[in-house]
């Protein structure tokens, strides 16, 4: 794996945009989305006192069966039966019993096929929680140092790389088609329903795109924005901001759901910014999510 320093320092974390400047930034959105995202606020300070390293790219298909064939480990979506979620162009979001865009759970869909066809440079998908926090303590293990999933702080810290943007290229939605794998004019072709969400342009790829295709941050941080979604190690809460330690918060001490962050290759541009906050249960297991590793620094 690839690692990128990343300083100690501070940063503002969260946004506090108001619903009309957002409203004109994506004018296609109902008022509603943007009076959802109150778990953003409020704006605070956040320092991170310890440097550490953090994965160049995201987790690839190769590199978590290398880890599956060392270790032993079976993963979730396997080792449970119930297998994961995929891409099925017979599925009808709409027909489901929750809208989902994918077909699943079913036992054909895993880490080795999310329903599209991944090379072993594309970031691995369908991976739970508890899949990136195995494959974290056998790297520690065998290595004698300590890899773990970033903390919601450090990631927000990470992928914001100084800026204070919603995208570390600009606040332009558009401007993601050179950083990140989002859900534009590409991946719209398999949804049409959502035409009026897709960023108008072309990333070059309808699902996954290998790791490091797109322009990084000022870190050398690659897929910050888009491609998987990302585990962090944080539990969720939704007014945890309001009472978050100044230096390096861990998030709650307990919860139902864990923090994902940074969007995918379907998430649409207001879902893919850097403050922006998503959850799931640990054993969650999608087509769209994904993980990087953190390495402590002694």
């Amino acid at each position: 794996m690839k690692l990128v320093l990343v300083p100690a320092g501070d940063f503002e974390m969260g946004s506090e945009e108001p619903a009309e400047t957002l409203a004109i930034a994506y004018p296609q959105y109902e008022l509603s989305r943007f009076l959802a995202l109150r778990d953003e606020v409020p704006v605070h300070k956040v320092r991170i006192t310890r440097s550490f390293y953090l994965q160049q790219y995201e987790v690839t298909v190769d590199q978590f069966m290398q880890f599956l064939k060392a270790s032993g480990y079976t993963p979730e979506s396997v080792a449970d039966g119930t297998g994961g979620y995929g891409y099925n162009a017979r599925h009808v979001a709409e027909k489901s019993e929750r809208g989902d865009a994918f077909e699943g759970r079913d036992p054909k869909y895993s880490w080795r096929n999310p329903g599209f066809k991944q090379e072993s440079d594309h970031p691995v998908v369908n991976v739970t929680w508890n899949d990136a926090v195995a494959m974290s303590r056998w790297l520690s293990d065998k290595e004698g140092r300590r890899y773990r999933l970033p903390t919601e702080a450090e990631w927000e810290y990470a992928a914001r790389a100084g800026t204070q943007t919603r995208y570390h290229s600009s606040n332009d939605p558009r401007s993601l088609l050179k950083i990140a794998n989002t859900f534009d004019a590409d991946a719209r072709v398999n949804w049409p329903q959502w035409t009026d969400y897709a960023i108008a342009g072309h990333d070059g790829f309808a699902f996954t795109a290998p790791v490091g295709s797109y322009m990084p941050n000022g870190l050398g941080l690659y897929d910050m924005h888009g491609n998987v979604w990302e585990w962090c190690s944080d539990w969720y809460g939704e007014n945890y901001y309001a009472k978050s330690p100044r230096d390096d918060p861990p998030g709650p001490a307990s919860g139902i759901v864990r923090v994902r962050r940074g969007g995918s290759w379907h998430t649409w541009a207001l879902y893919a910014r850097s403050s922006y906050r998503n959850w799931n249960t640990p054993e969650t297991r999608y087509p769209l999510v994904g993980f990087r590793l953190l390495l402590e620094i002694d």
